[in-house]
């Protein structure tokens, strides 16, 4: 028995949105629009999207770093899109970087920023982490800034 309200779940959902594009398609063949057809892939179609986040970098390489240092970046952003981008969270790929992000909603056409904090104590060699940041931004909400560095262990004093 379930098997069948499952398969008639499945038709009836299949078949409503097959109409539902249908319709779609034949409104915008029908449309007088004179604006020429965007092309899908194309960045101007993110203006009419709602939020859209654009970072200037997201990636930045620290280069050489003493163990036990602490370094900092900040990874700016602009909202390039027609509605308020809000930031849900942003968190590092360890407890060694720490980012802090604005927690009030980003205007269209507004900028900020999303403060990294990198200790590198307890770390050598070369080291790549990750800030996994979640948005309300289209068409992917979730952007990935990477931070990169070399930890070089410093020289022990002779006497």
């Amino acid at each position: 028995m379930r098997i069948i309200y499952l398969t008639a779940f499945v038709l009836l959902f299949t078949t409503g949105a097959c109409k539902q594009n249908a319709t779609a398609d034949n409104t915008n063949n029908a449309s007088t629009n004179t604006e020429p057809a965007i092309d899908s892939d194309s960045s101007a179609t993110t203006d009419k999207a709602g939020a859209v986040i654009l970072f200037e970098e997201e990636k930045h390489d620290f280069g050489n770093v003493i163990q036990g240092e602490k370094v900092f970046y900040s990874f700016k952003f602009k909202n390039t899109g027609v509605a308020d981008l809000i930031i849900s969270t942003a968190r590092g790929s360890c407890g060694c970087t720490v980012p802090t992000y604005p927690r009030r909603p980003i205007k269209p056409g507004a900028e900020g920023k999303i403060d990294v904090v990198f200790n590198s104590e307890n770390l050598n060699g070369i080291s790549q982490k990750t800030i996994t940041v979640l948005t309300n931004s289209t068409p992917n909400g979730i952007k990935t800034l990477t931070i990169k560095s070399n930890v070089i262990t410093p020289e022990t004093k002779t006497q």
